[in-house]
């Protein structure tokens, strides 16, 4: 008899239907109206009721439904069956199999489930689980609505106005299109119900831990308000998760539709934020959720490996939509392609040889969103303002949490009931308070809606090897002012006035493919038409010779709080005879700005070939027409 591990669960008092009240006709699942023995849901159903509703449905074959009873194959067994378990239990016929895997997975979405259409602007009309539902209409998951997906980006890309609340959906949904993609092309894969079931959640909940302005919050803002506190949103995400969970009582519910509150609730985490379990993570599985046969799970919400996943899919979608940028990369073929392969010890998704270029595409625009969008010079010092608003307004700002404690903007995350209603609003909060104490953090917003924005200097880059450390970044704003021109024209000298470090704002930017100074293509696997079981590596010498030679790099920009133009003047020829001193790529208005400074650094000044043939030709040009005009 095959293992029911997790039937028990489901036969425990239930709470009722979900579907109680709701009769919306168009809203009945799949399957439309069934037998209902007894007038009870399919997943109460016992061995005789479950084989009565498949003999109406055509399955009258004796020896199939004395197999089933054999193995006391009851409706809640519908969650867990594979076809490795109909093969276990003796039926043979692989098209027997199929058939029956496809009645009785459509029975567990239909009679009292009702799956709830969203009309969604990137994917079309998409359809949610109702435990999916459930947990979209909480407090936690709808608080996403209130957080900027690009978050200062919104104030340069006028159609960024999407939030969390929306790529969160389509992460979810695009999470169940591949993984019940996998499931119909590779039966033998056991992909069960509550597989599909869970990868979607954790793709539907895999962004809950984001704050106000979503990366701006882990990225600028907490590592300057805690400089000594380890945080990335992801786990923040599981805490929230874990809080959405208890506090609006959906466990009796994920049971009611087959989960395992230890088990699966530990799978979806891991999917969120890696192992889970810290003493496993030597171990040659680290995870617990799943086994290690079941591996190419944990990299369709967020792949470690290489960074191949449906969140990425979305944004991309979503993000070009509303900046207004072309999306190259097509998701819907990648999961046409997709498969799973063994190598080595586990199972990882593969596509076809041919996709390859495909998928450098895939990086190339990610990164051309990053150098476009994402890192736009002023779009970032928006985000610096903010920033500098919040830290400002931390001291004087109370979120009340759990049990009546208050927490700062920056200790709210310690709290999920805090977090919760910690969002973008904290902005107008700020800006429309009339406290004297936020006198200083509601100019700075005031500052941003007049557009009077700290001033642009200039962008210039680190040679390759000498990219500036961590730890270095506190030191940079220090070092320009005291990189003083060696030339300064005479009106500039006389305005000097003594510059300050906290005068200046020092950006510095790694970009990258997703993998720092790794080609992340490396940490793909491929398989060919002429054996698809049998997985390879594609090397970037076998793609193309027009590739990418590097896959990272550093940017700095430096900005100047200050508005007098001829401090500006002055801050400008700082940064130039910084990046002199440096040795760092020389800006790309240099010349402009500093035409006094730029010859000094030989390296600047070198003439192409094409240059030079280019003035020599055309100062032949202006002799002969001297001559003729002779």
């Amino acid at each position: 008899m095959w293992n029911r591990k997790g039937e028990a669960a489901l036969k425990r008092a239930r709470p009722a239907s979900p579907a109680e009240g709701l009769h919306t006709p168009e809203k009945r699942g799949v399957l439309g109206p069934v037998a209902d023995p007894g007038g009870l849901h399919p997943r109460e159903w016992d061995t005789d009721q479950l084989c009565d509703f498949l003999r109406s449905k055509g399955f009258n074959d004796p020896a199939l439904l004395r197999c089933l009873q054999e193995n006391q194959i009851s409706g809640s067994s519908v969650l867990f069956l594979t076809e490795s378990h109909l093969t276990e239990m003796g039926i043979s016929h692989i098209g027997v199999r199929v058939k029956l895997l496809d009645c009785l997975n459509k029975l567990t979405l239909s009679h009292a489930d009702i799956m709830k259409v969203f009309n969604d602007p990137i994917h079309g009309h998409i359809e949610m689980h109702p435990l999916l539902v459930k947990i979209i209409d909480t407090p936690q998951f709808q608080r996403l609505r209130y957080i900027k997906q690009l978050g200062g980006t919104y104030y340069v890309f006028p159609g960024a106005s999407h939030n969390r609340f929306e790529h969160s959906l389509g992460v979810g949904h695009l999470a169940g299109c591949l993984v019940r993609a996998l499931q119909e092309r590779q039966p033998e894969l056991n992909i069960n119900q509550r597989d599909i079931l869970c990868v979607q959640i954790a793709g539907l909940c895999h962004d809950l831990g984001h704050g106000p302005f979503s990366h701006m919050f882990d990225g600028r803002f907490i590592p300057l308000a805690r400089p000594d506190f380890k945080w990335k949103h992801e786990k923040t995400s599981v805490d929230m998760f874990e809080h959405l969970i208890s506090s609006n009582k959906l466990g009796q519910v994920m049971e009611y539709y087959g989960l395992d509150l230890n088990e699966d609730m530990d799978f979806i985490k891991e999917q969120i934020a890696g192992p889970i379990d810290t003493e496993r993570e030597n171990f040659s599985w680290p995870y617990r959720g799943r086994p290690e046969e079941k591996s190419f799970l944990y990299e369709i919400v967020a792949n470690k490996r290489n960074g191949i996943d449906v969140d990425k899919w979305d944004y991309f979608a979503r993000d070009c939509h509303h900046l207004g940028i072309q999306n190259n990369f097509d998701y819907e073929r990648f999961i046409k392609f997709a498969r799973v392969c063994q190598v080595k010890k586990q199972k990882h998704i593969c596509t076809r040889d041919k996709e390859v270029g495909n998928l450098y595409d895939m990086f190339h625009t990610r990164n051309c969103l990053h150098r476009r969008a994402y890192q736009h010079k002023v779009g970032n010092i928006i985000e610096t303002m903010i920033t500098d608003a919040l830290l400002k307004a931390d001291p004087h700002i109370t979120i009340k949490g759990s049990g009546g404690k208050e927490y700062k903007i920056s200790t709210a995350l310690q709290d999920m009931e805090a977090y919760t209603k910690l969002t973008d609003e904290i902005f107008l909060t700020i800006l429309h308070s009339d406290k004297p104490e936020l006198n200083e953090a509601r100019e700075i917003l005031r500052k941003i809606e007049r557009r009077d924005l700290y001033k642009y200097l200039g962008q210039t880059q680190p040679p390759e090897g000498k990219e500036i450390p961590k730890e270095q970044y506190d030191k940079l704003s220090a070092e320009i002012v005291e990189a003083k021109p060696k030339i300064l024209p005479e009106d500039v000298e006389l305005q000097a006035v003594p510059l300050k470090a906290e005068d200046f704002i020092v950006d510095v930017i790694n970009m990258d493919y997703g993998m720092k100074e790794k080609n992340p293509v490396n940490n793909v696997h491929f398989y060919c038409k002429s054996d698809i079981n049998h997985a390879v590596k594609i090397t970037k010498e076998q793609v193309s010779k027009l590739l990418p030679e590097k896959f990272a790099e550093q940017l700095i920009r430096v900005y100047c709080k200050k508005t007098d133009e001829k401090i500006i003047c002055l801050a400008t020829k700082h940064f130039i005879q910084w990046c002199i001193n440096n040795d760092f790529t020389k800006p790309q208005d240099g010349d402009v700005v500093a035409p006094e400074l730029t010859p000094m650094k030989p390296g600047w000044n070198t003439v192409e070939d094409d240059e030079r043939n280019g003035a020599k030709e055309a100062s032949n040009t202006s002799t002969c027409k001297k001559l003729f005009n002779d």
